[in-house]
């Protein structure tokens, strides 16, 4: 989690500094370019035989909805500070809860209900609708964090049978597709500047997923999302640094309270 952590970071600020010059879809093409290559070279000298898979239908939904997420993140990035984009996204641990309880199996407690309402809560806090206009990078979002939640729960069963290696080969192959459609009727070459942008959202991308597989191979879904809600006050230190934002105390709160949610139900006694 601490790889996965990292990555996401150079991740938002790479995103962010593509979006300057190329739109969302674009972004994700060429992100997944960059991955398959570097997949390919990996499985050429570690052999093919690891992308043997018994679940090729839950592959498959797992990356539409990873994709959905990935391009709402990406979206958010280019139009929100980042440490509201990424508050907003704490929100994944909360989808989990539910999801988690539909696809695994894992009981729903007390904890988590309490999880989830205080969860809601400070999703309310940040965005405050009704006080303030509710972006549609917002909601891009928000709606970004529950298909990460969906992945994330599909990405623990697959773990039941599948090593991280082979999650990240389908995921590259999948979602490279699915990103160059996007890019129809609104082709364009990235500059020689965007490359180097363009490389390290592709690594970072690999080493973000491989590490987050790793992790759900180790521990319950419920337990493994919510160890990076440290990625708030760094990435809020990255926004202040290189991009002059000023954490909104609003921001704050909600993520706090969403934070409060999840230590409650980390808290539980019971783990399913």
């Amino acid at each position: 989690m601490g790889g996965a952590l990292a990555s996401f970071l150079f991740m938002a600020v790479s995103g962010r500094e593509l979006s300057a010059e190329l739109n969302t879809f674009q972004i994700l093409f060429f992100r997944s370019v960059v991955g398959a290559v570097v997949v390919a070279l990996i499985l050429q000298k570690s052999g093919w035989g690891q992308i043997h898979t018994k679940w090729p239908a839950v592959h498959l939904i797992r990356n539409v909805f990873h994709y959905g997420g990935q391009y709402g993140w990406f979206y958010g990035i280019a139009f929100l500070p980042l440490a509201e984009v990424f508050a907003i996204e704490f929100t994944v641990p909360i989808w989990t809860v539910l999801l988690a309880a539909v696809l695994l199996g894992e009981k729903i407690t007390k904890h988590k209900v309490a999880a989830v309402t205080l969860g809601f809560i400070g999703v309310l806090v940040i965005l405050r609708p009704g006080a303030i206009p509710v972006s549609v990078a917002s909601f891009a979002v928000l709606a970004c964090a529950f298909g990460y939640a969906m992945a994330h729960s599909l990405t623990k069963l697959l773990t039941r049978t599948d090593g991280p290696l082979c999650i990240i080969f389908y995921m590259t192959i999948i979602q490279l597709p699915l990103g160059f459609l996007g890019t129809v009727g609104d082709w364009k070459w990235p500059s020689l500047e965007a490359w180097p942008w363009l490389i390290l959202v592709g690594l970072t991308a690999l080493s973000a997923h491989y590490c987050m597989a790793r992790a759900f191979k180790l521990a319950d879904a419920t337990v493994v999302v919510p160890m990076d809600f440290l990625r708030l006050p760094l990435v809020a230190l990255v926004g202040f640094a290189f991009y002059s934002e000023a954490l909104d105390i609003w921001v704050a709160v909600g993520a706090v309270i969403v934070f409060a949610g999840t230590y409650v139900n980390l808290k539980s006694p019971a783990k399913v």
